[in-house]
């Protein structure tokens, strides 16, 4: 008798942790705004903060990816990922409504376009350079006569825009074009996440990523104008709670992100 009281409980302490730690059901009318589809749609990009593909396995990792993913469980919808070849198509497809749910780099730019929720991520900004580079630090980049490669419409290129006083701009539409561009010697440096240039540099043999930053960015889970408030203030929620139960940082573990913090 002892045993059976103590394991009931013990049971009951279980299920009571358990609903002191599971979400509640955002209710139908969340449900409808957020995936009006009857599915999550979540935009991404093919970088680590969004998502990489694993090589064996396939399987897609990355903290866009991972947020989403929960975020569609506890709508209790099906998750349904889709990965845009650049910035510039991914912008596009959210202002279309194509997407339900991404995340951007915080900018006014990309406020004008879409609801954002608190940060979720701070990114470094970093540039990388060749073996036989005349860019040694982050404050010989801005100079006469150095080209600097982004991707067009990016994150990276609206601060590099603004910031950038004496350098050449020079973009190609995704990283696969900034490496091109610098190995065929028309750009002396990508710039863009740091955690992006660690992906990149085995490509181009005997590159670097300079020590320091230009700058950094914070990222947001980003949902089209438009939507329904209740969409927003949801999201705003979620992300407070990812952040606090670790989800964020265990995404950024997963995926082996250097260059990023969870901001406070």
């Amino acid at each position: 008798m002892p045993f059976i009281h103590f394991a009931a409980s013990s049971l009951l302490a279980l299920l009571v942790a358990a609903c002191a730690v599971s979400p509640a059901d955002p209710g139908e009318a969340v449900r409808r705004a957020l995936a009006p589809t009857g599915k999550l749609r979540v935009g991404l990009i093919s970088v680590p903060v969004h998502s990489i593909k694993d090589p064996y396995s396939g399987e897609l990792r990355g903290v866009s990816h991972d947020l989403g993913r929960e975020l569609a469980a506890r709508l209790g919808v099906p998750f349904e990922p889709i990965v845009y070849p650049n910035p510039a198509a991914y912008v596009a497809a959210g202002q279309a409504g194509q997407w339900d749910i991404g995340s951007l780099g915080v900018a006014p730019e990309r406020q004008a376009l879409f609801d954002l929720a608190q940060p979720h991520l701070e990114v470094d900004y970093g540039y990388l350079v060749p073996a036989d580079t005349r860019v040694a630090s982050v404050s010989e980049a801005d100079r006469p006569g150095v080209r600097v490669a982004t991707v067009d419409r990016s994150a990276s290129d609206l601060t590099l825009t603004r910031d950038l006083k004496q350098a050449a701009i020079v973009r190609g539409r995704d990283l696969s074009a900034l490496i091109d561009l610098v190995m065929m010697g028309e750009a002396d440096v990508i710039a863009a996440q740091k955690t992006n240039l660690y992906n990149i540099a085995p490509r181009i043999p005997g590159s670097r990523v300079l020590d320091g930053r230009p700058g950094s960015e914070e990222q947001a889970l980003a949902i089209p104008k438009g939507r329904d408030p209740l969409a927003s203030a949801y999201v705003q929620e979620f992300v407070e709670d990812a952040k606090t139960r670790g989800l964020v940082q265990h995404a950024i573990d997963r995926a082996g992100i250097r260059g990023v913090v969870v901001p406070r």
